[in-house]
């Protein structure tokens, strides 16, 4: 059985060499995941653009023409993080078509893995964080308004709270918004998850992974979602320059290998997204979200 992953080469683009955003990190990602033996093969599958309507699902027609056609105003690409292009507007609406094919492999086969996504910080109107589109709920939405699923949770392992998340599932009962995030870190007014878990600054491997056993064994019984969209953000890691945790690499694999394996023997399909890492050395933050495919592979060959 192969381990399905989807990604393309347009994830990246060219950023000015200041820009702190590590855009090169999905390139050599790739590139790593291609040199690296995995406990099971790789079937590369490549994505094709979001349509306009999948993004209209959770996002305002006003804001998407804005984004869409270059009118953002200063002040929104500033908090976007970004300054517009149209190079932009093509990466943005191919990573979440690879969040959206990520999700219906999995409901397919149980298990897939995007090599980007996690851009939980977009509102519903507004761009945040690096965060343009929401891809999770964009995902989520599409699944939902196709019939594909009753019940979709989003487990949010991203060192920031997946606030533009929690905020476009507000009340809305077919999804089940779950962060589990550093409680002092991005961004500085929260808003409220279905279930948030602040973690004090410095958190380590052992207690990080006795506080995710408490909450999600109970949560997938509790909730029995038809799918789990799981955000396996890397800037929890101790070297990352925006997290505020302290976990290492090993305890990266076992969070993501822990998240994945409650999933699978539940019976419970898991599309999995890479998030956020930040780090000047990109092979050494490449391999970082590489934990999360390599414990998918583990896992694909334990349990299927």
């Amino acid at each position: 059985m192969a381990l399905t992953i989807i990604h393309h080469p347009g994830y990246t683009i060219d950023l000015p060499v200041s820009h702190p955003f590590p855009m090169e990190k999905f390139r050599v990602l790739r590139q790593r995941l291609g040199e690296q033996s995995l406990a099971t093969p790789i079937e590369w599958l490549t994505p094709n653009p979001a349509s306009i309507d999948a993004l209209a699902r959770v996002h305002t027609r006003t804001y998407l023409d804005a984004f869409l056609h270059g009118t953002l105003n200063r002040v929104a690409q500033r908090r976007s993080g970004f300054v517009w292009s149209q190079a932009l507007v093509e990466r943005v609406r191919l990573e979440t078509g690879g969040t959206l094919m990520t999700l219906e492999v999995a409901l397919a086969s149980g298990l897939a893995c995007n090599s980007a996504g996690g851009t939980h910080h977009a509102h519903a109107d507004a761009a945040s964080g690096y965060c343009l589109i929401n891809d999770l709920a964009v995902a989520a939405a599409h699944a939902l308004a196709l019939g594909w699923v009753e019940r979709v949770l989003i487990v949010d392992c991203d060192v920031h709270q997946g606030d533009g998340t929690a905020r476009l599932f507000e009340g809305v009962s077919g999804v089940f918004t779950f962060s589990m995030h550093a409680g002092g870190n991005f961004p500085a007014h929260k808003a409220k998850s279905d279930l948030d878990v602040a973690l004090p600054n410095g958190m380590e491997d052992e207690a990080y992974l006795a506080v995710l056993a408490s909450r999600l064994p109970g949560l997938l019984a509790a909730y029995q979602p038809d799918v789990v969209l799981y955000d396996a953000g890397v800037d929890v890691h101790r070297d990352d320059r925006l997290g505020y945790l302290a976990l290492s690499s090993q305890g990266l694999y076992a969070r993501d290998a822990y998240v994945l394996t409650c999933c699978r023997e539940a019976g419970i399909p898991v599309a999995a997204v890479i998030g956020g890492g930040y780090d000047r050395d990109i092979v050494v933050l490449a391999d970082r979200h590489a934990q999360l495919h390599r414990a998918a592979a583990d896992v694909l060959e334990r349990i299927g």
